[in-house]
C-alpha cells in the first residue's frame, strides 16, 4: 500500500496516564493508505495497545506491537486483510517474547492489541486481550470485540453476572496477550448480537460502514469507569465532524480522569464522513389494517358504482312519450 497524508475518515485520539501517577504504557497509531498507484481505494489502519508488566517494561511491549503490526500491514496490498492481520499480530507477539528473553529487565512484559482496518468502506478487525473496539451507529453503541479475561469467561459459563464484574478481584486477569510463551489466538469476531455464535460473529468481517458511523478503539482505563451509554453520549454530544471529533476523544479521556481512573486511558475515534440516513418509520400493524380496510371499501364502492352503470347501459330503456299534435 502507499502512504497518503490525509485519511478518508475523520480521525482523533487522546491518551492520559491516569490519576495514580503511573507511566503511560498505552500506545496507539493511525495510518492512511491507498491500495496501489492505480487504485483509488483508500484504507485506514488503527491500533491501540495496552502494555502489561509495569516495571517489566509494558510500554516497550506496546510500542513494539504498534510498530510491528502497523509496518506489516503497510507492506500488504489489502487483498487478504484477515490473513495479514493474524500474521502481523502473531509476528508482534513473537518479537515481544524474543525481546523479553534477551533482556531480563523486560522479562514477563506483554501487551494487548485492538486493530481496526477499514478498506474502502469495509471493516476488518483483530484483537488480543481486553482493549476494545466499539461501533457507534446513530443512537446505538455496540462492543464489537470480546474481552479475553477471566471474568468474561466466567460470565459466558454462567459463574458471574454482568453486574458482578466491575468490582471483581479477577477483573483484570487477562487470558490472552502478545508476548506470551505460546502465541495467542487472534480473535476475528465482530459481535453484533449477544446471542450469536462465534461463526456468525466471524462472518461479519468486512462489515460495511455507513455515513455517520464512528469506531472507537480504547483501553480498559476508559471502560473500567465509564458505561457504554456514557461513552455514546459523550461522543454524540460533540458530533462526528472532523473539527468536533478531537473534542469527543478528549472528552472520553476527561470522563475517565473525572472518575479518578487509576489506569492509563486511551481513546481513538474513526468517523465516516456524512450524516446518518434517517430510519424508516415502522408502521403499526393496526395502521396497515386500517389502510387495507379503506382500500377495500374504495374498491367495493367502485365495483358497485360500475355495476349500476353497467345495468343502466344494458337494460332496455322505456320509450319517452311523444305528445301528439
Amino acid at each position: 500500500m502507499i502512504r497518503i497524508p490525509r485519511a478518508p475518515l475523520n480521525v482523533a485520539a487522546a491518551s492520559h496516564p491516569g490519576t495514580q501517577g503511573r507511566q503511560n504504557e498505552d500506545r496507539y497509531s493511525v495510518s492512511a493508505y491507498r491500495l496501489s498507484e492505480t487504485s483509488r481505494t483508500a484504507s485506514v489502519f488503527a491500533i491501540v495497545s495496552d502494555g502489561i508488566g509495569g516495571h517489566r517494561a509494558g510500554e516497550v511491549a506496546a510500542e513494539l506491537a504498534v510498530e510491528t503490526i502497523s509496518h506489516l500491514v503497510s507492506q500488504s496490498d489489502g487483498s487478504r486483510p484477515l490473513e495479514v492481520l493474524d500474521g502481523a499480530i502473531q509476528s508482534a507477539s513473537e518479537a515481544i517474547a524474543a525481546t523479553a528473553k534477551d533482556n531480563t529487565q523486560h522479562l514477563g512484559m506483554g501487551t494487548t492489541c485492538a486493530c481496526a482496518w477499514v478498506i474502502g468502506n469495509r471493516l476488518f478487525t483483530g484483537s488480543v486481550g481486553d482493549s476494545r473496539i466499539y461501533l457507534l451507529r446513530g443512537d446505538v453503541i455496540l462492543q464489537l470485540t470480546v474481552d479475553h479475561t477471566w471474568v468474561q469467561e466466567a460470565m459466558e459459563k454462567g459463574i458471574l453476572k454482568a453486574e458482578q464484574v466491575r468490582d471483581h478481584p479477577n477483573q483484570h486477569v487477562i487470558r490472552r496477550y502478545l508476548g506470551s510463551s505460546k502465541a495467542p489466538q487472534v480473535d476475528n469476531r465482530i459481535r453484533l448480537a449477544k446471542d450469536e455464535s462465534d461463526t456468525q460473529s466471524r462472518s461479519h468481517q468486512g462489515l460495511r460502514l455507513l455515513p455517520g458511523d464512528v469506531l472507537l478503539l480504547c483501553t480498559d482505563g476508559l471502560t473500567d469507569v465509564a458505561s457504554d451509554r456514557e461513552i455514546l453520549a459523550r461522543v454524540r454530544s460533540r458530533g462526528s465532524a472532523a473539527n468536533a471529533l478531537q473534542f469527543a476523544a478528549q472528552g472520553l479521556v476527561d470522563l475517565a480522569v473525572e472518575r479518578s481512573g487509576p489506569d492509563n486511558i486511551t481513546a481513538v475515534l474513526l468517523a465516516v464522513p456524512g450524516t446518518p440516513r434517517p430510519k424508516k418509520k415502522k408502521i403499526n400493524p393496526w395502521a396497515w389494517a386500517v389502510v387495507g380496510l379503506i382500500v377495500l371499501c374504495l374498491v367495493a364502492a367502485v365495483l358497485v358504482a360500475g355495476g349500476w352503470l353497467a345495468l343502466d347501459v344494458l337494460l332496455p330503456h322505456s320509450p319517452t312519450p311523444t305528445p301528439f299534435g
